[in-house]
């Protein structure tokens, strides 16, 4: 399957390891390269501010997803090709999995979290089928991605972890994985 539209889960804040926000600028060049749509939480700041304006800097599209809450919390960004205002947090993270074919998950806080979860389970309940990429900048999620190995052991998951996730350390290796 071509991927035309790919989701990103990020924080609204930049984290303190730069890596986390050249990850971002990198990713956004190449989600424009490869002509594909990023699909994001429409906001201007943080990481979800960077990967917006790198795709936006190298000419690509950008549809930004915000609930009414969020537009001063986050600062919705002004420049994108499109920006949809929704009811709440349920409905832009069901918009964002609706928009896209696959998903990539940076550093990110609670709501980073809650999104990548979110969208494992209903993979795992044939919800839907997209591929989920883990972008484990400067090790990030070390911890997180041991925990769900363990949770793999002690026989929590249905199938084996990598099954659902896909874990990549650069924004390039996930481009050399997406089939």
């Amino acid at each position: 399957m071509k991927i035309e539209a790919v989701a990103v889960f990020c924080g609204s804040k930049t984290g303190k390891n730069p890596v986390f926000n050249q990850h971002a600028a990198e990713l956004g060049k190449l989600i424009s390269m490869l002509d594909m749509k990023l699909v994001y939480g429409g906001g201007k700041k943080g990481l979800m501010g960077t990967i917006a304006d790198a795709v936006l800097a190298h000419g690509g599209k950008v549809m930004g997803v915000i609930p009414k809450l969020l537009i001063e919390w986050e600062h919705q960004h002004e420049g994108l090709t499109e920006l949809a205002v929704v009811s709440d947090m349920h409905t832009r993270k069901r918009t964002m999995y609706d928009m896209c074919d696959a998903a990539i998950v940076l550093p990110g806080g609670f709501g980073t979290l809650d999104e990548l979860f979110e969208m494992v389970t209903w993979n795992q309940l044939k919800i839907h089928d997209k591929k989920i990429y883990i972008l484990n900048s400067a090790g990030f999620y070390n911890h997180l991605i041991n925990h769900l190995k363990q949770m793999q052991k002690e026989g929590f998951l249905y199938e084996a972890v990598e099954e659902r996730i896909i874990v990549c350390d650069t924004p390039v290796e996930i481009f050399n994985t997406i089939s």
